[in-house]
C-alpha cells in the first residue's frame, strides 16, 4: 500500500492513525500542499480530485479519508474501527462527519488561501474565521459526548473512526490557538487517544516530510 499525504493535512493524519491502529505497513509518499504539489500533472493523474490523502492498494485508488478508513476496516477487520451494531455505527459516523463535513471544510488550506488571496482578508481576519468555526463545531461534538455510549473514547472503550477524525482537529485547533476550555469531554477523549502509540506516532511532527 502507498499513502499519498501531507504531514499537516488533518485528513491525511486520520488515515495514518487508522493504519497504525490496524498495524498495517505502507509506503509514505509526501505531497506538499503549500508548494501546490497536488496540482502537478503527475499527481493529478493519480487523484482526479487533486486532494490528499490518496491510498493506492494494488489496483485500487481511494480518495477521501473516511472512505479510505472504512475500506481499511472492511479489508482488515481487526481491530474494528466501527461498532458491531447499526445504531453504534450511525453514532460514530455522525461524530466523524461533524468534524469532516461541518468543521474541516471551512478551514482547510484552499479555503484559507482563498480568504487571503482572492477576498483580501489579512491574517488576523483569516484566523478569526478559523477559530470561530472550530470552536463552534467542537461545541457540537461536546454536546454529543454527553451520552451513555461515550466511554474512554468517543464511542465505548476502544478507538473508532470518530476518534481518528477528532484527534487531528484538536491538533489544528491548538496550532491556531483556538479556545478549548468549553469542551472538557472532547479534550478528555483527546488525551485518552494520545496515550496510545498509534495516535502519538501518527502525529504531524513524526512524519518524514515534517518541516
Amino acid at each position: 500500500m502507498r499513502l499519498y499525504n501531507y504531514f499537516r493535512s488533518s485528513a491525511s493524519f486520520r488515515v495514518r492513525i487508522a493504519l497504525a491502529l490496524k498495524g498495517l505497513a505502507y509506503d509514505y509518499v509526501p505531497v506538499h500542499l503549500v508548494r501546490e504539489e497536488h496540482l502537478a500533472p503527475g499527481y493529478a493523474e493519480l487523484s482526479p480530485s487533486r486532494l490528499v490523502p490518496l491510498l493506492v492498494d494494488g489496483d485500487a485508488r481511494i480518495g477521501q479519508s473516511l472512505a479510505i478508513i472504512e475500506y481499511l476496516d472492511e479489508q482488515h477487520p481487526e481491530p474494528p474501527l466501527m461498532p458491531a451494531d447499526a445504531l453504534g455505527r450511525a453514532r460514530v459516523r455522525a461524530l466523524a462527519l461533524d468534524v469532516a463535513c461541518e468543521i474541516h471544510p471551512l478551514n482547510n488550506t484552499r479555503v484559507l488561501r482563498y480568504l487571503t488571496r482572492e477576498l483580501g482578508h489579512d491574517e488576523a481576519a483569516r484566523n478569526a474565521w478559523y477559530r470561530h468555526w472550530v470552536e463552534d463545531g467542537l461545541a457540537a461534538i461536546e454536546r454529543q459526548l454527553v451520552h451513555p455510549a461515550t466511554g474512554r473514547f468517543c464511542h465505548g472503550d476502544t478507538p473508532t473512526l470518530a476518534d481518528c477524525v477528532l484527534v487531528p482537529q484538536i491538533f489544528n485547533a491548538r496550532r491556531f490557538e483556538c479556545q478549548l476550555d468549553h469542551v472538557p469531554a472532547v479534550m478528555r477523549v483527546f488525551e485518552e487517544c494520545m496515550r496510545l502509540p498509534a495516535f502519538d506516532g501518527a502525529q504531524p511532527n513524526r512524519c518524514p516530510d515534517a518541516a
